[in-house]
C-alpha cells in the first residue's frame, strides 16, 4: 500500500505548515532523500524530505495552502498503486485549503448552500435563493466574481483581473486551472474597487513609483515575528543605554587580520573578517566577565548560562532570522565567522533548522551595513538584552592631545531587560564591550 507523507512538526511552536513550493509533481518518481516539497513554518520555511523510492502518486495540498500538523500532504508508492482512502466525510469549508482544487471547488459549492456569509458572495437562484433577490450585484453595485478561494490567491498574487476569466467550475466558477496562461492586467481606476498604478508618459517613469494599494497575507513567519515583538514590548520592562565608540582601531585590526590570512592561506578564496564578526567575538568575550547580561527570566529564578550562545539578526525576504552560534565564548574569531557566514548562506537559502535559530542567551542586532547611525533593538525573549550596532561615521573628534583630527565613530546600544539587568550592570558591559572593541588585541588577553 502507499506510503502517505504527512505535514511533519518542523519546530517546536509550529501547529500548522504551509506549501510554498513543490518540487515534484504527481507521477515523479521519486528516491529516498529527494527534496519534495518547500514547508514554511512559524519561523522558517524548510524542505520535506522523502523517505520512500517509488512514484508521487498524489498530492492531497496545494500550493500556498496549509496542513495541520500530520495532516497528509501527498501520497508515494508503485505505480498504479492503490492511494489509501483518508476520509469519507466531506470536510467542513475552513479545511477546503487542505485538499485538492478539484475536490475543493465541487465541496464549496454544496457548502454555499448555507454559508454563504462567509464567502461574502450571493447563490443564484439555480442553487436555490429567490430570484427577487439581486443577482451577482454587491451593495456598492458592482458585479460579483464567483472565484474558489485558491483562485482568488493566485489572481490576487498574480494581479489577474477576475472579470475577464470564463470560470469552467460548477455555475461558472472560477478555479485554477482557468487562471493558466491568462497574463497580468494592470488595475485601472475604472474597475469596481480598483486602484490607479500610474501611466507612463514620454518615457517617464509613473508619478506614484512603487507604489500598488493591494492586501497580502500574513506569512507564518511575519506572524510570528509580530506576536513575539508584541509579547517582548509588552510583558519585558526595557531599558536602553547607548555609548559612541572610537571605530578606527577595529577597522585597522580587521585590515591587517584579513591581509594575514590572504597571504598564508593556499585557497582561492581566503577568509575574509567582518566587522560584524569582530563585534560577535567582542560580544562573547565581554559576556565571561558580565554574567548578569548572559540571564534569563524564570518565575522560579533567574537562569544564570553556562554558556554563551549568541544569536544576530539575518535580514531575510519575510523578515528577521535569528540563527545561533553555540558556546560562542569558547570559540577562536576564526571560527566564529566561519559559523556566522554559514548560517548566514543558510538563512538566505532558507536551509536553517529549528535548531540554529533557538536556545539564544544574548542577540546582536547590526543595521550599520545599511548606513543607520542608532537604533534601539526590541529583546529576544527569552535574553536579558541585546545590543544594537550602527554605522562607522567619519567625524571630527578630539584627540587626546586636545586637538580636533578626523576620526570614525560607532554607534552602540543596549536594550536591557529590567527584571535581570540593573542599569549599572549594563553601563559596565557596554563600557567593557567599548574597550574590547576600541583596542582589539585586549580580547587577546
Amino acid at each position: 500500500m502507499a506510503s502517505i507523507i504527512e505535514m511533519p512538526k518542523l519546530s517546536d511552536t509550529m501547529s500548522v505548515g504551509t506549501v510554498v513550493k513543490w518540487h515534484k509533481k504527481k507521477g515523479d518518481e521519486v528516491v529516498n532523500g529527494d527534496v519534495l516539497a518547500e514547508i514554511e513554518t512559524d519561523k522558517a520555511t524548510m524542505e520535506l524530505e522523502n523517505f520512500d523510492d517509488g512514484v508521487l502518486l498524489e498530492i492531497f495540498v496545494q500550493e500556498g495552502n496549509e496542513a495541520p500538523i500530520g495532516s497528509p500532504l501527498a501520497a508515494v508508492g508503485e505505480a498504479d498503486e492503490e492511494i489509501p482512502v483518508l476520509t469519507s466525510d466531506i470536510p467542513p469549508k475552513d479545511n477546503l485549503k487542505n485538499i485538492p482544487e478539484a475536490e475543493a471547488v465541487e465541496i464549496e459549492n454544496e457548502a454555499d448552500l448555507t454559508a454563504n456569509a462567509e464567502t461574502d458572495e450571493q447563490p443564484t437562484p439555480e442553487e436555490g435563493i429567490s430570484s427577487s433577490e439581486p443577482l451577482n450585484i454587491s451593495s456598492t453595485g458592482a458585479v460579483r466574481i464567483f472565484a474558489s478561494p485558491l483562485a482568488k490567491k493566485i489572481a490576487k498574487d498574480e494581479n489577474i483581473d477576475l472579470a475577464s476569466v470564463t470560470g469552467t467550475g460548477p455555475n461558472g466558477r472560477i478555479v485554477k486551472k482557468d487562471l493558466q496562461g491568462v497574463e497580468s492586467t494592470a488595475l485601472t481606476a475604472t474597475s469596481p474597487n480598483r486602484v490607479d498604478q500610474g501611466v507612463v508618459l514620454s518615457g517617464l517613469p509613473s508619478s506614484n513609483g512603487k507604489l500598488v494599494e493591494k492586501v497580502i497575507p500574513l506569512s507564518k513567519m511575519r506572524s510570528v515575528i509580530a506576536s513575539r515583538l508584541l509579547q517582548s514590548k509588552t510583558t519585558i520592562p526595557h531599558f536602553y543605554l547607548q555609548k559612541e565608540i572610537n571605530s578606527h582601531p577595529l577597522r585597522l585590526a580587521r585590515e591587517v587580520m584579513n591581509e594575514k590570512l590572504k597571504t598564508r592561506s593556499e585557497s582561492d578564496s581566503p577568509l575574509r573578517l567582518t566587522i560584524n564578526d569582530l563585534i560577535l567575538k567582542a560580544c562573547a568575550e565581554t559576556i565571561k566577565w558580565i554574567p548578569e547580561i548572559n540571564t534569563s527570566w524564570d518565575e522560579n529564578g533567574i537562569h544564570f548560562h553556562g554558556n554563551v550562545d549568541l544569536a544576530f539578526g539575518v535580514a531575510v525576504d519575510d523578515g528577521l532570522l535569528t540563527p545561533v552560534i553555540r558556546n560562542a565564548e569558547s570559540l577562536p574569531l576564526s571560527e566564529i565567522s566561519l559559523q556566522a557566514k554559514s548560517l548566514i548562506g543558510k538563512a538566505r537559502d532558507k536551509k536553517l533548522t529549528p535548531e540554529e535559530m533557538s536556545g539564544s542567551t544574548f542577540t546582536v542586532t547590526n543595521l550599520g551595513m545599511f548606513g543607520i547611525d542608532f537604533f534601539s533593538g526590541i529583546i529576544n525573549p527569552p535574553n536579558a538584552a541585546i545590543l544594537s550596532v550602527g554605522a562607522c561615521i567619519q567625524k571630527p573628534i578630539i584627540n587626546p592631545a586636545g586637538g580636533i583630527i578626523s576620526g570614525e565613530t560607532m554607534m552602540l546600544g543596549l536594550s536591557c531587560d529590567h527584571r535581570l539587568v540593573d542599569g549599572a550592570v549594563g553601563a559596565r558591559f557596554l563600557k567593557l564591550l567599548a574597550e574590547n572593541l576600541e583596542c582589539p588585541s585586549s580580547m587577546l588577553i
